[in-house]
């Protein structure tokens, strides 16, 4: 017996969303007349009728959206959460959050579990996932958004940044200084695939200025503690005196550092220069003041928010035309490095 005709059978041979067929039979605005006339023409060769009652029941809204973090103690991404929490309250939906501790295969149960309770969208952070994530991600037929990453095989929808890139600009900074020994304090691990990321830039950083890129500490598991930073900044000290400048993968890391000095009476910047990576309430009050970059954690997640919205409502692009909005972290320069 011939199997009934599906409404994703022809949103297939349309080469559309399954939500554009919905909406060309429901004469939705954002259907172009000719695109409509192309699925109704489709949906006729194939035999597909269409079901009012079961697609009023599919798209009963559960008005929350997914979001998935690294961390629950870093305030970077608390600012992204909150700003995305911002925006979409005023759209009646909610946040419902995840913690997946830096484990790409806990993400993967986290987005399993999220998914059978049909979220309207899921953010995500970063742009590394295991296989089964990224499958599960692209059958949801929902709005993906990936965010504080640049990935170069997107899932779908991109808002963030290269993290390589902004410590390249670190290094410049510290080089343009005079300073030729640097090391980097962190992201040595496959966990925190933004740490590594910095940690690559400020090796490629290095060697573009034609200095040795050897000098990388490891830390331990992310996230990094000032603790840590801590310990590393002693070990540092002990075994690498001659360092001019130490860069650290977080200023938590860094304000770690930067009180080690203090209790070996090593001057900061005179006799080494720290600078950090978040723009973290502490790296303004704490004294000196740290360098660091400002990824603009705020704007991430209201630039996500206004993307769900508009996605949502069925004015953004088609699912084959995913958008990508590059954040611009700035470079600032406080008293750690002067």
């Amino acid at each position: 017996m011939q199997r009934t005709a599906t409404m994703k059978d022809v949103a297939q041979k349309a080469d559309v969303s399954v939500m554009t067929v919905s909406r060309a039979f429901k004469q939705h605005a954002s259907v172009s007349e000719e695109t409509r006339k192309r699925i109704l023409r489709i949906a006729e060769e194939l035999g597909y009728v269409f079901d009012s009652n079961a697609a009023t029941f599919r798209t009963q809204r559960t008005g929350f959206v997914a979001v998935i973090i690294p961390s629950l103690n870093n305030a970077n991404f608390a600012d992204t959460t909150a700003a995305l929490s911002t925006v979409l309250k005023p759209a009646g939906l909610q946040v419902l959050l995840g913690y997946s501790n830096y484990d790409i295969h806990e993400e993967e149960e986290i987005v399993e579990q999220f998914l059978r309770r049909r979220p309207e969208a899921i953010v995500l952070t970063g742009g590394r996932h295991t296989g089964r994530t990224r499958e599960l991600l692209r059958r949801a037929q929902i709005p993906v958004i990936e965010t504080w990453d640049l990935p170069a095989d997107p899932i779908g929808h991109i808002i963030g940044f290269s993290n390589a890139a902004a410590v390249h600009d670190l290094v410049g900074h510290l080089v343009a200084s005079g300073r030729k020994r640097l090391a980097f304090l962190g992201g040595d691990t496959n966990g925190d695939t933004r740490g590594a990321d910095r940690r690559l830039g400020f090796v490629a950083a290095m060697q573009q200025h034609g200095l040795s890129p050897d000098l990388l500490i490891n830390v331990g598991d992310p996230p990094i503690s000032m603790r840590e930073g801590a310990e590393a900044m002693s070990r540092l000290l002990r075994d690498h005196a001659e360092t001019e400048a130490v860069i650290c993968v977080s200023d938590l890391s860094a304000f770690g550092a930067l009180t080690e000095c203090a209790r070996k009476g090593v001057r900061v910047p005179e006799d080494i220069a720290i600078a950090g990576f978040g723009a973290y309430d502490i790296s303004a009050v704490c004294y000196p003041t740290l360098t660091t970059i400002d990824p603009h954690p705020a704007e991430i997640g209201q630039r996500a928010g206004e993307l769900i919205v508009s996605l949502l409502r069925g004015d953004g692009p088609g699912e084959n035309d995913p958008i990508r909005i590059e954040i611009g972290p700035r470079l600032s320069v406080g008293g750690s490095s002067a």
